[in-house]
């Protein structure tokens, strides 16, 4: 980093020391680490109708929480209804993809009002587990208990607690593995809270519990009408009563994603470390690299968009792509063929490889366009696009699932097709986003004012705390009668 902006990023720290460790620490449901990359280094999920259809290395942080009762002068929260209920998550995996650090934040919410909060993971790496041991340490440090999915301590929770929240589709399968006999007493007071668009998550093992239980929680309304639709017709089986809720951004993030000097500081720091000028364009794709979530059509469309502006003569910054949630650690085929992809096109000085994180805010306040590129159903609500429009970033997504529900198209961004044939209708819209200067960053404060409007923490917690109050009553009604 050049000397002046070591000068400002420690004046920064000196200045506001939190804000900037929640800056570069802030717990996302994207996934991505600072990393330069091009080439050895490796590189890098609820809702509103009406107008809401226009639309390797984890470092741990120790926070402290308010003790039960203590509010520290906090404003009241529409969650304090659960103060001294004792709650039980249950989640498939630990892990930095969106449904177990959705599922984190949950805690973290209750935990703020004085709930006593117990975490089990269903499915554990037998060997030891950095990000597991990590995530683990973070939530002990929140006030959150972690027990073993199988212990005696899990089934006695289970049987005790208020609420039980089954997070994702895939939980399901701890019900009878480790309760077995005893499931039925728990079903009444279960919250399952689904975020899976994926057809191969609809298998009766996993799911044959879900008519049975108090509620089911999903992200978007598009993936809601999916699984009443695939259930029955595929399983011959009736979803619960089904709550739609759109997710919001943390306070943390906001916090970031509005301070000028933060921001200007975290552009600066990262597109040095890409080897980028300010000015130079540049468009990102931020998800866990896999074909599902379209990062090589993406790369297509990015090449193709290159050729467009070669041939028509078009005068815009040099464009560059980054695509952070890499692991080249895992050595995918897919992921060598990312790779293998722009040595092909002679684009490797154009494309950046970002290996997965917590920190998503540096990126967002490095970049000028976010790509959600999420295929087949598409995302069921996609975090990272409300993060990024909190950053005043326009969107580029695919029509497909909970992004239809977030971005406007042709106010806060531009939706194309999923699948071969969005490549080239992506291309034309990176096109217009890097030749329309004016329209990008109208398009940047209207996705601003849409999130502030509807997609903040307090909007979550008013959604689900309205689940929660109903889901609580009817267990109460059911283990009465």
């Amino acid at each position: 980093m050049r000397k002046q902006s070591w000068s400002a990023w420690l004046t920064l720290q000196r200045k506001n020391w939190p804000l900037v460790m929640v800056t570069l620490l802030s717990l996302s449901t994207a996934v991505v680490l600072v990393a330069k990359s091009s080439s050895s280094s490796p590189v890098t999920c609820s809702c509103d109708r009406a107008s809401d259809r226009e639309a390797g290395e984890v470092p741990l942080v120790r926070e402290s929480v308010p003790s039960r009762g203590e509010s520290r002068g906090r404003s009241p929260s529409p969650l304090d209804f659960m103060k001294s209920k004792l709650v039980l998550l249950v989640s498939h995996e630990l892990s930095l993809s969106g449904g177990p650090l959705l599922l984190m934040e949950l805690a973290f919410l209750l935990r703020g009002v004085g709930a006593e909060v117990v975490w089990i993971t269903n499915q554990k790496p037998a060997d030891p587990d950095e990000v597991v041991f990590s995530l683990e340490h973070k939530m002990l440090d929140r006030g959150v208990q972690v027990f073993s999915a199988k212990s005696q301590k899990a089934i006695d929770t289970a049987l005790a607690a208020d609420l039980i929240v089954l997070n994702t589709a895939v939980a399901g399968k701890w019900l009878d593995a480790v309760l077995k006999d005893d499931a039925h007493r728990v079903l009444p007071k279960i919250l399952w809270w689904i975020h899976e668009m994926r057809g191969h998550y609809f298998k009766l093992e996993y799911v044959k519990h879900l008519p049975s239980v108090a509620g089911a929680m999903i992200d978007s309304y598009t993936t809601a009408e999916y699984w009443k639709n695939r259930t029955h017709k595929q399983l011959g089986i009736k979803l619960p009563k089904t709550y739609v809720v759109h997710l919001g951004n943390s306070k943390d993030l906001m916090e970031v994603a509005e301070n000028s000097v933060a921001k200007r500081v975290l552009r600066e720091h990262i597109r040095e470390s890409l080897g980028l000028r300010n000015d130079d364009l540049l468009f990102a794709i931020i998800n866990s690299v896999s074909r599902g979530k379209g990062q090589d059509l993406f790369l297509r469309s990015f090449h193709e968009s290159l050729q467009m502006i070669q041939e028509k003569k078009l005068q815009v910054p040099s464009m560059h792509a980054v695509v952070v949630g890499s692991d080249m650690s895992a050595q995918t085929k897919f992921e060598l063929e990312l790779r293998n992809f722009v040595v092909d096109k002679k684009i490797k000085d154009r494309v950046h490889f970002v290996n997965k994180t917590l920190a998503v805010a540096p990126y967002l306040a490095s970049i000028d366009v976010l790509v959600q590129n999420s295929q087949a159903r598409g995302e069921c609500f996609g975090r990272i696009t409300i993060e990024a429009m909190a950053f005043q970033l326009p969107v580029l997504g695919t029509a497909a699932g909970g992004t239809t529900e977030i971005v406007v198209n042709g106010s806060t961004g531009l939706l194309h097709p999923a699948g071969k044939e969005g490549v080239t209708p992506l291309a034309e819209n990176i096109v217009k986003l890097a030749t329309q200067v004016e329209r990008r960053f109208t398009m940047g404060k209207k996705g601003y004012e849409r999130v502030k409007e509807r997609f903040l923490e307090h909007h979550m917690a008013e959604r689900i705390a309205s689940v929660l109050r109903e889901v609580l009553h009817s267990a109460q009604s059911r283990t009465r009668s």
